[in-house]
């Protein structure tokens, strides 16, 4: 595993130290433990989720700009703990509304020793964001005026919704509600993951 996934970042240009890689490899070996009895993820390989779960998750963090983030729907913690683990500086709440994913997130930060997460059990509509967050992530989570609507109250004054999204979500981006602005659309590079994938990158015009 642990060999799969260097090479798997050497075609991402990704450098990490070896206890981040060896946290990501014992996070996939969680993931695929607990999924037996908790179907935290439609991935059954655990080959195939350091593709479509790590990988896919850490080419985001180079364009996430701030330290306090909230992983929005962050289910079994995607994109969350992979990104907590390559930016140890951040940190990161893990938000979900089901005790199950809660519960696994709680065990993962345990084993790992991740300090720098913060698992929570709430709807996103009753969380308060208290001091507000630099960045809003979600992964398959809503729309883009759905995620907007329910995650307005999270960003602070230059704080940004990050959207990770398959194809570029151009009929979403005509249909967005008032008061928020496209910063940038990122095209990332995913290896070994057939089918596009995109970051976009909104700012809350808080004027």
């Amino acid at each position: 595993m642990l060999n799969k996934l260097e090479r798997l970042l050497e075609k991402a240009g990704i450098s990490l130290p070896s206890l981040q890689k060896q946290q990501l490899v014992d996070y996939v070996g969680l993931l695929d433990k607990w999924n037996k009895a908790y179907n935290l993820t439609s991935v059954r390989n655990p080959d195939e989720m350091l593709v479509r779960h790590i990988l896919d998750s850490i080419v985001v963090e180079p364009h996430l700009q701030g330290s306090r983030f909230i992983d929005v729907g962050t289910g079994p913690g995607l994109p969350g703990i992979p990104l907590a683990i390559v930016r140890p500086q951040a940190h990161f709440t893990l938000l979900d509304s089901l005790g199950k994913r809660v519960r696994f997130l709680r065990q993962v930060q345990h084993e790992l020793k991740l300090d720098n997460v913060t698992p929570v059990q709430s709807r996103v509509e009753d969380f308060p964001a208290e001091p507000p967050f630099d960045g809003v992530i979600s992964r398959a989570f809503a729309s883009l005026t759905d995620m907007i609507n329910w995650c307005h109250h999270l960003p602070g004054e230059s704080g940004r919704f990050y959207a990770l999204k398959g194809q570029r979500p151009d009929d979403e981006l005509q249909s967005l509600p008032a008061g928020v602005e496209v910063d940038e659309i990122v095209r990332l590079k995913v290896p070994q993951l057939e089918g596009e994938r995109h970051l976009v990158i909104i700012r809350p015009n808080k004027n």
